[in-house]
């Protein structure tokens, strides 16, 4: 048997629960510190109480349903329905003072997103998808149909840029931003901002929230490695990634294609030269001769 859809009861209680840590985040903005985890990104208290809070919030909210945050439990909960949280997907912007980050929140069911929220604080901007009934933006619903903003933009992440150095010679589609937010990366191309993303190492948690508000408002996803439908129960997702292409439409990901097919190569290299052993890292040797970073810029407009 299916867990039921979220009541009216839950979304009103969903919604204060996001209420309440968008408005510490937004507190905490440009007054908070930063540290490194393991992984070299960067952790805030503001994260560790967003996680903690959201997390106890579901609890309450939707008892008996697992979840999986990026500061908390990473495994693939066993309970039919769980949710999948990332608390503040940009907290480089977030501690460096750049006023753009996220919460992203989705709950999934058999293993597919089939509600998610995703909220831009500084902007208040509050998406709610849901699987097969649409995608609502500060409580009014957008119309597909409607949706046909045109762009000329393409959004890349610190990672994916490195495609530009395969084909210095080659022109680039289209116009590079970096928004530095992977969630909000694919909700540019959702929203017509952006004709196309491609992502390098996105975590499940950057994604939960996006991925079904691309599907709801028709946009192309392709999974370049791992593909998110074939996880299963008790699954560790700490360190995988989900390198992806997203596009507004079939023709734009045909464009685009060629240039996200780059990226699997790169990350293969990626991994082979983080060997260790014994606790010792082996780095890569080092590259005779001068190299000239002109030389991997491809063209590209501005």
């Amino acid at each position: 048997m299916n867990p039921p859809n979220l009541t009216n009861k839950q979304l009103s209680e969903l919604d204060s629960l996001f209420e309440l840590v968008s408005q510490r985040q937004t507190k905490d903005f440009g007054n908070i510190s930063a540290s490194n985890k393991a992984d070299g990104s960067l952790l805030t208290s503001c994260d560790l109480w967003s996680d903690k809070t959201i997390v106890d919030g579901l609890a309450s909210i939707a008892p008996g349903e697992g979840v999986l945050s990026e500061e908390g439990q990473k495994l693939i909960p066993n309970s039919k329905a769980y949710w999948v949280v990332d608390p503040l997907d940009g907290t480089t912007n977030f501690a460096a003072g750049i006023p753009y980050w996220s919460i992203s929140v989705a709950r999934f069911v058999d293993g597919k997103p089939q509600s998610s929220f995703l909220i831009i604080p500084t902007l208040k901007k509050k998406f709610v998808s849901i699987k097969g009934k649409g995608v609502w933006l500060n409580n009014k619903k957008i119309d597909p149909s409607q949706n046909n903003r045109q762009s000329e933009c393409i959004s890349l992440c610190s990672r994916s840029i490195k495609i530009l150095q395969k084909k210095p010679n080659s022109v680039f589609p289209g116009k590079i931003r970096l928004l530095g937010v992977s969630s909000l990366n694919l909700t540019s191309v959702a929203m017509g901002q952006t004709f196309g993303a491609i992502e390098s190492t996105p975590k499940i948690w950057d994604i939960a929230a996006a991925w079904l508000l691309l599907e709801e408002l028709n946009c192309s996803i392709e999974w370049l490695e791992t593909d998110p439908l074939n996880l299963v129960s008790g699954e560790d997702l700490s360190d995988v990634n989900f390198p992806l292409i997203a596009c507004r439409s079939i023709e734009k990901f045909e464009i685009l294609k060629p240039w996200g097919n780059l990226l699997l190569p790169l990350l293969q290299v990626s991994e082979g030269m983080r060997v260790s052993f014994a606790g010792s890292v082996l780095t890569a040797p080092r590259v005779s001769g001068n190299v000239q970073a002109a030389s991997f810029m491809p063209k590209t407009s501005m």
